[in-house]
């Protein structure tokens, strides 16, 4: 088979991979993902071939998921005693010590829970697909919501003041389209829009601000009521509108582009019952006699019968040797393992920049957002270090639940990750009362906090690649390219390889084509 590519080129021996079943057809792309067929391997190509996954969260799991598919014999190391990696759910029973030395067990009620990791999936994820294959139920995930609030700092009377969202979109849009609308009406765009174009374009705006019919923003009862109306003569008592200077000042439509991201935008979706179902079923399809839990990697290196990885579990030092290694480790701590890798992979690892971000949930015996605010899930905003309040999106009408007390990363998280628990939920308690009033601090029965900086095996939420902007995805480094070629035989595999950092479709993804690869190397070199 490698005769027909160094003499027919690639196509060659794609195609004869192909009449073998070990490759999609020709007409396909070359590196499109093609799910492995059970045995691809068996009777084909002489032997077995063995895999090691260094890691047990997203793109390690999903990577043993599809070798085993196609036969090969793969272990799975990893360092937790739970699947899912840096996906992680809190919930009654768990118990985590952080960086900081301090031990936390979860109280939570029976059936409460919250996603310390991963919580949202859009729909158009491969994590969605992964759902119907492994059976894992879904549910509708509440990421934006009308009743929720925007609480921001400005030098306004608005200062400070909770605003629900309805009310300030309606503001925002309706002032932004009464000046657009007057703009096009004095002739300002007389020089890029006909009489045709401007009468559409006002047409929009009238509708789109919910203006008067002399072009003015009014008030609308787009911004909710005083009063809600009822029978009979009850119209009930639309909201006020703020002034049109107060709002452009405050900032209070500072978010709305969030949900208009390609990847936050209605619907999303979340697993019922925990984000780590996903990874629990990933767990028992693979078999817990091919994953290896509590196993802390001390060394990779390449040897000529493959890849040998050193671990201790048990209290005891251990080893394997496979054919090859899919490391799926965060790539900020590839280079404390006693290995062989070369210089230019070891700078490439280090251009990975670790982030910070983290979360506190807070069960409240009474679930007033629901009987006072009128808030069914979605999130609070604000410029405070809390960042934000995200509310259930489970056990509606209930007695009780779990409100994500904060949600923040970069400095804001960094203002929470030296305290203690008590100290992180004090603070979150003193800000979110600061938005939601005092019944915010009533009620409270437990809470539990993370910080994926301070948690053993991740000590970082995701990449931020040096010299990309920060950007999570669409932009690739020298180091990020160099990341995408293996060493030998070992594979890098994570969201930090992919074009949605910080989301498991980029795991998910990274890891295809880390298999993708590795399956055509198997029937290449046959």
């Amino acid at each position: 088979m490698k005769g027909l590519g160094a003499t027919g080129g690639a196509g060659l021996a794609y195609g004869a991979m192909s009449t073998l079943g070990l490759a999609p057809s020709t007409a396909a792309p070359a590196r499109a993902f093609q799910p492995l067929a059970a045995g691809d391997l068996i009777g084909k190509v002489k032997g077995s071939h063995s895999v090691v996954v260094l890691g047990g969260g997203p793109a390690g799991l999903c990577s043993a998921f599809e070798l085993q598919k196609a036969g090969y014999k793969v272990t799975v190391l990893e360092a937790r005693t739970r699947p899912g990696g840096r996906v992680w759910t809190a919930r009654a029973g768990t118990e985590e010590t952080d960086l900081n030395g301090e031990t936390q067990k979860c109280t939570f009620s029976e059936g409460h829970f919250y996603n310390v990791g991963a919580t949202r999936i859009p729909q158009s994820h491969i994590t969605l697909d992964y759902c119907r294959e492994l059976g894992v139920e879904i549910q509708g995930f509440g990421n934006q919501n009308a009743n929720t609030f925007v609480n921001y700092a400005s030098d306004t009377s608005l200062s400070g003041q909770s605003v629900t969202y309805r009310a300030a979109k309606a503001d925002t849009f309706g002032y932004m389209s009464e000046l657009l609308k007057k703009a096009t009406d004095q002739g300002a765009l007389d020089q890029v829009l006909t009489r045709e174009d401007k009468d559409a374009l006002s047409e929009f705006l009238s509708d789109f601000g919910d203006l008067s019919d002399d072009g003015r923003y009014l008030g609308s009862s787009r911004r909710g009521y005083d009063s809600e109306p009822g029978a009979g003569l009850n119209f009930g008592t639309e909201k006020k509108p703020f002034a049109m200077q107060e709002v452009i000042r405050s900032g209070i439509g500072r978010n709305f582009s969030f949900d208009f991201g390609y990847d936050q935008a209605m619907m999303m979706f979340t697993p019922v019952g925990g984000m780590d179902r996903i990874y629990y079923a990933f767990q028992d399809r693979i078999g817990t006699d091919n994953i290896v839990f509590g196993a802390e990697v001390t060394s990779m290196k390449n040897v000529s019968e493959g890849v040998t990885v050193e671990y201790t579990a048990g209290g005891s030092k251990k080893s394997i040797t496979a054919d090859y290694a899919i490391c799926t480790i965060p790539p900020h701590l590839v280079g404390r393992l006693q290995h062989n890798l070369p210089a230019d992979v070891l700078t490439a690892l280090k251009g990975a920049k670790p982030s910070s971000s983290g979360k506190l949930g807070i069960e409240y015996s009474r679930r007033w957002w629901e009987t006072e605010d009128r808030i069914y899930g979605g999130a609070s905003n604000t410029d405070k270090d809390i960042s934000q309040i995200m509310f259930p999106y489970d056990h509606y009408n209930s007695d009780r639940g779990v409100v994500v007390a904060y949600y923040s990363s970069g400095k804001r998280q960094e203002a929470f990750e030296s305290l203690t628990h008590r100290q992180r939920l004090a603070k979150a308690i003193a800000e979110g009362s600061e938005i939601h009033g005092e019944k915010y601090t009533r009620d409270i029965s437990s809470s539990f906090s993370g910080s994926w900086r301070r948690t053993k095996y991740s000590e970082s939420a995701w990449a931020n690649w040096a010299g990309s902007g920060g950007s999570h995805g669409g932009a690739a480094t020298p180091e990020y390219e160099k990341l995408l070629e293996p060493v030998d035989k070992i594979y890098f595999a994570g969201d930090h390889l992919s074009n949605a950092i910080a989301w498991q479709h980029g795991a998910l993804t990274s890891a295809r084509d880390v298999v993708t690869h590795i399956h055509e190397r198997v029937a290449q070199e046959a």
